[in-house]
């Protein structure tokens, strides 16, 4: 009987711990999703942003202004040709009162024009701003070691402070560029770490951690 019971104990001991491992691993995956869909809500308000900036150059640059010239023709087409001769006098005074509204579209489109370098300068600072996963590949590129997310994070957040980049939309970043074969991902203990698979050195330093397991 004491045999029975302490096997019994035993086995009731090892379903908790697996129980409990099972737990905390279904915690951390509901968080690691937490954060990238935080990312991803980042990410859209970025391009929110950037379509409302491209919708004002747009603007300013006087293409949206093409597609009504269209319909000001079928206008012009529709004014003249009158039925009956005495409304001749009537329709001129028509006429004429339907291009008069029109020199003022002309001068507003002067105006644009005339402030278009200022919205193709807008363009071009906002064309040549890098993305974040650019700043974290980058970043990676120029490291001789594995770096966490938390200090990609760190350094990114050095060299451009006005960003407020935060830990987990780097995180996201760095798991999107393992997807895509553009970085490597390590882990040591809990620690996660992050390489370039073209950053100098990292393919002999590689080479030299992987058969520590085996060990």
């Amino acid at each position: 009987m004491p045999e029975n019971t302490v096997s019994t104990s035993e086995l009731a001991s090892q379903y908790i711990a697996q129980v409990s491992s099972d737990l905390e691993s279904n915690v951390k995956e509901q968080d690691r999703l937490r954060e990238e869909i935080s990312a991803l809500e980042a990410q859209l308000a970025a391009l929110q942003r950037d379509h409302a900036v491209l919708v004002n150059v747009q603007q300013a640059l006087g293409t949206a202004a093409a597609p009504a010239r269209p319909t000001a023709g079928a206008d012009s087409v529709a004014v003249p040709s009158p039925r009956k001769p005495a409304a001749k006098s009537k329709a001129a005074k028509q006429a004429r009162a339907r291009k008069s509204p029109a020199a003022p579209s002309r001068t507003t489109a002067k105006k644009a024009a005339a402030g278009s370098p200022q919205a193709k300068d807008t363009a071009a600072k906002a064309a040549a701003k890098p993305t974040l996963v650019e700043l974290v590949r980058s970043h990676l590129a120029e490291q001789n070691e594995p770096r966490s997310a938390a200090e990609v994070t760190s350094a990114l957040g050095k060299s451009h402070p006005e960003r407020g980049i935060k830990t987990t939309v780097v995180r996201t970043a760095l798991e999107g560029l393992v997807a895509r074969n553009l970085a490597q991902r390590t882990k040591q203990g809990s620690s996660v770490f992050y390489t370039s698979p073209d950053a100098p050195g990292q393919s002999a330093r590689g080479e030299e951690k992987q058969p520590s397991p085996a060990e």
